[in-house]
Protein backbone atom coordinates (compact mmCIF):
# COMPACT_ATOMS: atom_id res chain seq x y z
CA UNK A 1 0.00 0.00 0.00
CA UNK A 2 1.26 3.43 -0.97
CA UNK A 3 1.30 6.28 1.53
CA UNK A 4 -1.42 8.86 0.92
CA UNK A 5 -0.15 11.84 -1.06
CA UNK A 6 -1.19 15.22 0.31
CA UNK A 7 -0.88 18.92 -0.29
CA UNK A 8 2.65 20.21 0.27
CA UNK A 9 4.14 16.75 -0.36
CA UNK A 10 6.83 16.46 -2.99
CA UNK A 11 5.74 14.68 -6.16
CA UNK A 12 7.06 11.11 -6.17
CA UNK A 13 10.20 10.51 -8.20
CA UNK A 14 9.51 8.92 -11.60
CA UNK A 15 11.09 8.23 -14.99
CA UNK A 16 8.66 7.09 -17.70
CA UNK A 17 8.29 7.13 -21.48
CA UNK A 18 6.44 10.09 -22.95
CA UNK A 19 5.46 11.71 -26.20
CA UNK A 20 7.49 14.78 -27.29
CA UNK A 21 10.19 14.23 -24.62
CA UNK A 22 10.83 10.49 -25.25
CA UNK A 23 11.21 10.08 -21.49
CA UNK A 24 9.81 12.22 -18.72
CA UNK A 25 10.92 12.35 -15.12
CA UNK A 26 10.24 14.52 -12.11
CA UNK A 27 13.27 16.57 -13.27
CA UNK A 28 11.19 17.73 -16.27
CA UNK A 29 8.80 19.42 -13.83
CA UNK A 30 11.52 21.18 -11.85
CA UNK A 31 11.92 24.94 -12.20
CA UNK A 32 8.42 25.82 -13.43
CA UNK A 33 4.89 25.24 -12.20
CA UNK A 34 3.29 22.17 -13.76
CA UNK A 35 -0.13 20.65 -14.23
CA UNK A 36 -0.22 16.85 -14.21
CA UNK A 37 -3.62 15.47 -15.15
CA UNK A 38 -4.30 11.76 -14.85
CA UNK A 39 -6.96 10.23 -17.03
CA UNK A 40 -8.21 6.66 -17.53
CA UNK A 41 -7.80 5.91 -21.25
CA UNK A 42 -6.81 7.38 -24.61
CA UNK A 43 -9.56 7.76 -27.24
CA UNK A 44 -12.51 7.53 -24.87
CA UNK A 45 -15.08 10.32 -24.93
CA UNK A 46 -14.41 11.86 -21.51
CA UNK A 47 -10.63 11.58 -21.74
CA UNK A 48 -10.62 13.02 -25.24
CA UNK A 49 -12.74 15.97 -24.09
CA UNK A 50 -10.51 16.69 -21.09
CA UNK A 51 -7.30 16.38 -23.11
CA UNK A 52 -8.67 18.62 -25.88
CA UNK A 53 -9.62 21.27 -23.30
CA UNK A 54 -6.12 21.26 -21.80
CA UNK A 55 -4.74 21.56 -25.34
CA UNK A 56 -7.04 24.50 -26.16
CA UNK A 57 -5.89 26.31 -22.98
CA UNK A 58 -2.24 25.27 -23.40
CA UNK A 59 -1.03 28.60 -24.82
CA UNK A 60 -2.58 30.39 -21.81
CA UNK A 61 -0.77 28.07 -19.39
CA UNK A 62 2.46 28.39 -21.37
CA UNK A 63 2.26 32.20 -21.39
CA UNK A 64 2.29 32.06 -17.57
CA UNK A 65 5.22 29.63 -17.53
CA UNK A 66 3.15 26.57 -16.59
CA UNK A 67 3.95 23.17 -18.10
CA UNK A 68 1.16 20.68 -18.82
CA UNK A 69 1.49 16.88 -18.76
CA UNK A 70 -1.11 14.16 -19.28
CA UNK A 71 -0.67 10.74 -17.66
CA UNK A 72 -2.40 7.41 -18.17
CA UNK A 73 -1.54 3.71 -18.19
CA UNK A 74 -1.82 3.56 -21.98
CA UNK A 75 1.23 2.49 -23.99
CA UNK A 76 3.55 5.00 -25.61
CA UNK A 77 2.27 3.85 -29.04
CA UNK A 78 -1.31 4.60 -27.96
CA UNK A 79 -0.21 8.02 -26.63
CA UNK A 80 1.62 8.85 -29.88
CA UNK A 81 -1.49 8.05 -31.92
CA UNK A 82 -3.80 9.97 -29.52
CA UNK A 83 -1.40 12.92 -29.46
CA UNK A 84 -1.23 13.11 -33.27
CA UNK A 85 -5.01 12.77 -33.59
CA UNK A 86 -5.56 15.75 -31.25
CA UNK A 87 -2.44 17.68 -32.37
CA UNK A 88 -1.35 17.96 -28.73
CA UNK A 89 1.18 20.61 -27.73
CA UNK A 90 2.20 18.92 -24.46
CA UNK A 91 3.58 15.48 -23.52
CA UNK A 92 1.53 12.44 -22.58
CA UNK A 93 3.31 10.20 -20.07
CA UNK A 94 2.91 6.43 -20.37
CA UNK A 95 2.64 4.51 -17.08
CA UNK A 96 1.65 0.96 -18.13
CA UNK A 97 2.61 -0.51 -14.74
CA UNK A 98 0.66 2.27 -12.96
CA UNK A 99 3.74 3.07 -10.85
CA UNK A 100 3.26 6.86 -10.75
CA UNK A 101 -0.53 6.59 -10.87
CA UNK A 102 -0.41 4.40 -7.75
CA UNK A 103 2.15 6.67 -6.05
CA UNK A 104 -0.25 9.58 -6.58
CA UNK A 105 -3.11 7.50 -5.10
CA UNK A 106 -5.10 7.62 -8.34
CA UNK A 107 -5.36 3.81 -8.76
CA UNK A 108 -8.65 2.97 -7.06
CA UNK A 109 -11.22 0.24 -6.76
CA UNK A 110 -14.10 1.03 -9.08
CA UNK A 111 -17.41 -0.61 -9.80
CA UNK A 112 -19.39 -1.00 -13.01
CA UNK A 113 -22.63 -2.97 -13.24
CA UNK A 114 -21.90 -4.39 -9.80
CA UNK A 115 -18.47 -5.71 -10.83
CA UNK A 116 -15.47 -4.38 -8.91
CA UNK A 117 -12.14 -3.71 -10.63
CA UNK A 118 -9.05 -1.52 -10.25
CA UNK A 119 -8.80 1.55 -12.44
CA UNK A 120 -7.55 5.09 -12.80
CA UNK A 121 -9.36 7.84 -10.91
CA UNK A 122 -9.37 11.05 -12.94
CA UNK A 123 -7.17 13.41 -10.90
CA UNK A 124 -5.18 16.60 -11.44
CA UNK A 125 -2.17 17.93 -9.55
CA UNK A 126 -0.88 21.50 -9.54
CA UNK A 127 2.84 21.35 -8.74
CA UNK A 128 5.14 24.28 -7.99
CA UNK A 129 8.65 24.87 -9.34
CA UNK A 130 10.16 22.91 -6.41
CA UNK A 131 8.03 19.79 -7.13
CA UNK A 132 5.68 20.51 -4.22
CA UNK A 133 2.01 19.63 -4.76
CA UNK A 134 0.00 22.82 -4.21
CA UNK A 135 -3.48 21.61 -5.18
CA UNK A 136 -5.14 18.25 -5.84
CA UNK A 137 -8.40 17.56 -7.65
CA UNK A 138 -9.83 14.04 -7.19
CA UNK A 139 -12.76 12.45 -9.04
CA UNK A 140 -12.53 15.25 -11.58
CA UNK A 141 -15.68 16.34 -13.40
CA UNK A 142 -14.53 17.47 -16.84
CA UNK A 143 -16.85 20.42 -17.47
CA UNK A 144 -15.09 23.60 -16.38
CA UNK A 145 -12.14 21.71 -14.89
CA UNK A 146 -9.37 23.20 -17.06
CA UNK A 147 -10.53 26.72 -16.18
CA UNK A 148 -10.58 25.77 -12.46
CA UNK A 149 -6.96 24.60 -12.72
CA UNK A 150 -5.92 27.76 -14.57
CA UNK A 151 -7.67 30.01 -12.03
CA UNK A 152 -6.18 28.10 -9.07
CA UNK A 153 -2.69 28.59 -10.51
CA UNK A 154 -3.29 32.33 -10.81
CA UNK A 155 -4.54 32.40 -7.18
CA UNK A 156 -1.51 30.52 -5.85
CA UNK A 157 1.33 31.99 -7.91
Amino acid sequence: MVDEINLNDKIPSFNLKATILNTCSDANLLGQWSVLFIYPKDNTSGCTKETKEFNEKYSDFKSLGVKVFGLSKDTLASHISFSKKLDLQFPLISDPNTQLIQNLNAWKEKSMYGKKYMGTERSTFLIDQNLIIKHIWRKVKIDGHVDQVFDKYKDLS
